[in-house]
C-alpha cells in the first residue's frame, strides 16, 4: 500500500523551539506541591506546630507551675481559672499537659532520631557491602525483630529504672529495627544503579558512594519512616509512664497524667479525658502527616 504524503503535514510551532513551557522543580519542591495539596497531612503538620508552639511557650505565660499544690481546689471541676480543672493534689491540669506535651514531644522526637542513626548507618553497612556482612548483620536483625519491641523496652526499663534520659536509651535502642531493614532494601536497589557504577568508575570510595550518593537517594522513605516512629515513641512512653515505668514525679508526661486519671475516673472523668485527647490528637496529627508524605514522596506519583 503507497502512502499519499498528503496525509502528513507540518508541525507549525507558534513560538521558539527553545521555549520552556513549564518550569523545572526539583524532586522536593514537587514533593512539597503535592504535600501541600493533600489537606490531611497539612492539617496534621499544622496540628503538631501549634501543639509544640503551645508546649514550648504556653507555661511560660502562666504564673503556675505544674508541682504547685494547693488541697483546697483538690479536684476542681474545669472553669475559667482552671481550663482542665485540678487533679487530687489541686494542680492545674491544663500546666500539667502543656508540660507533659513537652516532655512526650521531646521522647517521641529524640527517640526518632537515635533511631534514624543506627538504623540509616546499620541498614546501609548491611546493604552496601552484601555478602557475609549483610548476612550477619540482618541476622541479627532477626532474632531482635522477632522478640516484640514492647517486650524488651519494658525489660531495658525494669532494669535501668524509671526516668527521662533511661526513656531515651530504651526506645533509641528497640526501634532502630525497622528503619534498618527499610535503609537496606533501598540500598541493595539503589546500588546497582548506573550513577553508582560512574562514580566507581572515576574513582570514589565506598564510603564517599554510601554517604554521597545512596543514603541521599534513600532519604523519601527514611523521612516517612522516621514521621511514624515519632507517635509509636509516645504511645510507647505513654504505657510506660501508665504502668509505672515511665518518668519520675513530680514531672508530668501525658502517660503519668491518664494512669493518675484512671484512679478517679468514675468521680472526675476530665482528669483522664484531658490528657487521652491529647495523645489521640498528636499520634492522629503524625499519622496524617506520615501519610501525606508517603504519598508526596513517592516517585510514581511525580507528574
Amino acid at each position: 500500500m503507497q502512502i499519499s504524503p498528503d496525509l502528513f503535514q507540518p508541525v507549525v510551532r507558534s513560538g521558539p523551539a527553545d521555549t520552556v513551557v513549564r518550569p523545572s522543580t526539583t524532586y522536593w519542591q514537587d514533593a512539597w506541591r503535592r504535600l501541600k495539596k493533600n489537606k490531611m497531612a497539612m492539617a496534621g503538620l499544622y496540628t503538631i506546630l501549634v501543639i509544640a508552639l503551645i508546649a514550648v511557650a504556653g507555661p511560660w505565660f502562666s504564673h503556675i507551675s505544674y508541682s504547685d499544690q494547693d488541697l483546697a481546689l483538690a479536684n476542681h471541676p474545669p472553669d475559667s481559672q482552671h481550663w482542665f480543672g485540678t487533679d487530687n493534689l489541686g494542680r492545674d491540669l491544663f500546666i500539667r499537659v502543656l508540660y507533659g506535651a513537652r516532655i512526650s514531644l521531646s521522647i517521641g522526637i529524640v527517640a526518632s532520631l537515635i533511631n534514624l542513626t543506627i538504623g540509616v548507618l546499620y541498614g546501609g553497612i548491611a546493604g552496601f557491602f552484601g555478602g557475609r556482612v549483610d548476612k550477619i548483620m540482618m541476622n541479627i536483625v532477626d532474632v531482635l525483630y522477632g522478640i516484640p519491641v514492647l517486650l524488651y523496652v519494658i525489660l531495658l526499663m525494669v532494669l535501668l529504672k524509671p526516668g527521662l534520659s533511661n526513656i531515651f536509651i530504651a526506645l533509641g535502642i528497640a526501634y532502630w529495627l525497622r528503619m534498618a531493614r527499610i535503609v537496606r532494601g533501598q540500598i541493595l536497589s539503589l546500588k546497582e544503579q548506573e550513577y553508582v557504577l560512574a562514580a566507581r568508575t572515576i574513582g570514589a570510595g565506598k564510603w564517599r558512594i554510601l554517604f554521597r550518593h545512596l543514603l541521599p537517594n534513600s532519604m523519601g522513605p527514611i523521612i516517612i519512616t522516621m514521621t511514624l516512629a515519632i507517635p509509636e515513641a509516645i504511645f510507647t512512653e505513654a504505657f510506660l509512664s501508665f504502668i509505672g515505668l515511665g518518668v519520675s514525679a513530680p514531672m508530668a508526661s501525658w502517660g503519668v497524667l491518664a494512669s493518675e486519671g484512671v484512679t478517679s475516673l468514675r468521680s472526675y472523668p476530665f482528669q483522664l479525658f484531658f490528657p487521652a485527647l491529647a495523645i489521640s490528637i498528636t499520634m492522629l496529627a503524625f499519622n496524617f502527616l506520615g501519610d501525606g508524605l508517603r504519598d508526596a514522596l513517592d516517585p510514581r506519583m511525580r507528574r
